[in-house]
């Protein structure tokens, strides 16, 4: 069995570090592990929580261990994503052969003994009248994939019990937080790839504050782990004064700058 598995691993490309079996772990473009605890959850036991663009399933499998009935949503069809405009099928291809349409998840959720209910739907798609509403919803890293981050926030609102606690991270742009702390901007990217805004961690609160929630505490710059599937590297010498060059060694050094906000319905 352990073998069959580690082929299986072997076989996929991995968004999330997840721990199947003692020692066996996917390789996962990012490793989320230690950052798990630096969420303040509180108890989780019995609330009812949602997990938004679930991939591997990380977060709604760790809720879940934390106590809660959870449902992960996601949307499988890769064709329905944010795609710009004069987007290359190679590039289309290469993501879509990394999510596969999410097809690891079922036996993910086997092989952990999960209860964790996935459904298919499409962020802008949302709707309290199929899912229900929710006491705690995670929201990780999907803005930076959407052309209209702030109509997804507000139908992710929408499924907020009144008082519901909603954790937000996602990628921001460390140089614009560094220089322009209290200013809300956001650089825009929108070529090629579904990778649209990447505010500074002011615009990501603003972000949230837009869609309708209230912010609960101060938000954080936080710095998310590369997984063993993810090569880093240092810039080379004549990258080094470039801004791509500059976020390589912020990678590198420190890891992905993301920002974690906790709001409230």
């Amino acid at each position: 069995m352990t073998e069959e598995l580690r082929r299986w691993v072997d076989s996929r490309q991995w968004y999330h570090t997840l721990e199947i079996r003692p020692g066996l772990l996917t390789p996962g473009w990012f490793d989320l592990r230690n950052f798990a605890d630096k969420i303040p959850w509180g108890d989780l036991t019995g609330k009812r929580c949602l997990d938004v663009g679930t991939f591997d399933g990380f977060w709604a499998f760790e809720m879940e261990r934390r106590g809660g009935t959870v449902v992960a949503v996601d949307e499988l069809d890769p064709m329905r994503w944010d795609w710009p405009a004069g987007s290359q099928e190679e590039t289309i291809a290469a993501i879509q052969e990394r999510h596969r349409g999410g097809e690891a998840f079922p036996r993910l959720k086997e092989l952990l003994g999960s209860n964790v209910e996935r459904q298919h739907h499409n962020v802008y798609d949302l709707d309290p009248e199929q899912l229900g509403q929710f006491d705690v919803i995670y929201v990780g890293s999907i803005l930076l994939h959407l052309r209209d981050p702030i109509r997804g926030l507000q139908r992710i609102r929408a499924l907020a019990k009144p008082g519901a606690r909603v954790f937000l991270v996602d990628a921001i742009d460390i140089e614009l937080t560094l220089a322009f702390p209290s200013r809300p901007l956001a650089s825009f990217d929108g070529i090629g790839r579904p990778w649209w805004w990447k505010p500074n961690l002011a615009a990501l609160v603003r972000f949230a504050v837009s869609a309708g929630f209230t912010v609960d505490g101060k938000p954080r710059r936080v710095f998310l782990q590369p997984g063993a599937g993810q090569p880093t590297a240092w810039p080379k010498p004549s990258q080094a004064f470039s801004r791509a060059g500059r976020e390589m060694a912020v990678f590198r050094a420190k890891g992905d700058p993301h920002g974690l906000v906790v709001a409230r319905a």
